[in-house]
């Protein structure tokens, strides 16, 4: 089989070697390995990646939906306070798992590890 696309991995949780749903354990959290070709997920390191851009991305849509919803339609404040919270945890948690399956898939076809200094001899 293909190793899925990076948006593939991404949208449906799937190992960046042999496409199996085996990417995710919880719902943002990653298995320790896949289960069907026991590729080792924790030698991956995607870090803060994907959270720093959603910083920026919820953010701005959040922003921008809120913003518009008082100029169009001018709702009480409480209406706001109902649908905000969830529309950003909503979307944080489904980018959030978008955006890491993204990264590892990545960083497998890549070969991608973190940077090492090597001495070298004179």
């Amino acid at each position: 089989m293909t190793p899925p696309s990076p948006l593939q991995a991404g949208l449906g949780g799937r190992c960046p070697r042999c496409a199996a749903r085996t990417l995710f354990e919880g719902l943002i959290r990653f298995a320790p390995r896949c289960r069907a070709c026991g590729l080792d997920f924790a030698a991956f390191n995607v870090g803060d990646g994907p959270a720093a851009f959603l910083v920026f991305i919820v953010g701005g849509i959040v922003t921008g939906l809120a913003i518009w919803l008082e100029l169009s339609a001018e709702p009480p404040f409480w209406v706001h306070l109902l649908i905000w919270p969830v529309v950003t945890l909503v979307l944080t948690v489904g980018l959030l798992r978008l955006g890491k399956g993204m990264l590892i898939a990545l960083e497998y076809r890549n070969a991608a590890r973190e940077g090492r200094i090597v001495d070298r001899e004179p």
